[in-house]
């Protein structure tokens, strides 16, 4: 969940190229240097986020709301998401928390397959892993992304892209999806109040069904939002439980993980990747009679 202002943007750090006549055709892409996302780029992210112009309505209800904005004549060939949700008696902070919180998320998003976090790159920057299942009969996706995160005021923020990492290549029992961004922008209303808003463009790296494109939007991603408020609510009892004073995405001195050189890593374009045709694929109900579904 993730980015939001109208106009058009600077070009910040994770800002991607469009492919080229090469990159379409399949020729070999030239591995492309990472960047770790810097002050401007988080700037622009928190604008996107908060932008109202060119978002078209998709959900409005009971203090969540959905939109989607066509893809850029210049840009990738992927629509944009925005997801917010006005949480109460839940302080910015604990939101925070719980985003950047692994292990708390293995328990609460029940679609997850397997993620964690592989490497770190700076004090507030990692590489990691993230699968999920889609809602059958698609396939499941898997994406490596660089992660980063920055606090600034009272605005928290947690955005991501994909990167080619040379242990992890993609994998023949799930699809490899593009992350070009998404991210999460949590800001404070009051002293136990915030907004919580998601922001993505995924490329599934696969032509979908127009149920799936419908479901995401009206159902599966408010669905997603209630079910993190729910979890955000609880989160303060599970942590006190489970080492609570340990947070690394506070106090970096507590991450053990292994450092990685940046240079090691390259951008994941879409058009390196293999495509798969679903869209013929009609929902399947699961064994409880309800349609299957997935909140990712």
């Amino acid at each position: 969940m993730g980015p939001r202002a109208g106009g058009a943007l600077p070009a910040p750090v994770f800002t991607r190229p469009a492919p080229s006549a090469a990159d379409l055709a399949g020729s070999p892409m030239p591995m492309e240097p990472v960047q770790v996302p810097d002050a401007d780029a988080f700037r622009a992210f928190q604008a996107q986020c908060e932008a109202e112009r060119g978002w078209q309505s998709r959900y409005s209800r009971e203090g969540v709301g959905v939109w989607v904005q066509p893809p850029p004549p210049a840009g990738p060939a992927v629509h944009t998401v925005k997801c917010c949700i006005d949480i109460q008696d839940v302080p910015a902070e604990t939101v925070y928390d719980v985003l950047h919180d692994i292990e708390y998320r293995r328990k609460w998003d029940m679609n997850v397959i397997d993620t964690h976090d592989i490497a770190r790159l700076a004090t507030n920057a990692d590489v990691g892993y993230y699968s999920w299942k889609c809602p059958k009969p698609l396939k499941n996706r898997d994406v490596v992304t660089l992660r980063s995160w920055q606090v600034v005021d009272k605005s928290y923020m947690i955005i991501n892209f994909s990167v080619k990492h040379p242990q992890y290549p993609p994998r023949k029992d799930l699809v490899r999806a593009v992350s070009i961004l998404a991210g999460y922008l949590v800001q404070s209303t009051g002293p136990n109040s915030c907004t919580l808003t998601y922001l993505a463009q995924v490329d599934p790296k696969g032509k979908l069904p127009k149920w799936v494109v419908n479901k995401a939007s009206q159902y599966l991603a408010p669905r997603m939002l209630k079910k993190m408020q729910k979890a955000c609510l609880k989160y303060p009892s599970w942590k006190q439980q489970h080492n609570v004073s340990v947070k690394p995405w506070l106090y970096p001195e507590q991450n053990k993980l292994p450092t990685m050189m940046l240079s090691d890593l390259a951008l994941q374009h879409a058009a390196s990747l293999e495509n798969i045709d679903e869209s013929s694929l009609s929902e399947v109900k699961d064994e409880r009679g309800d349609q299957s579904g997935s909140e990712n």
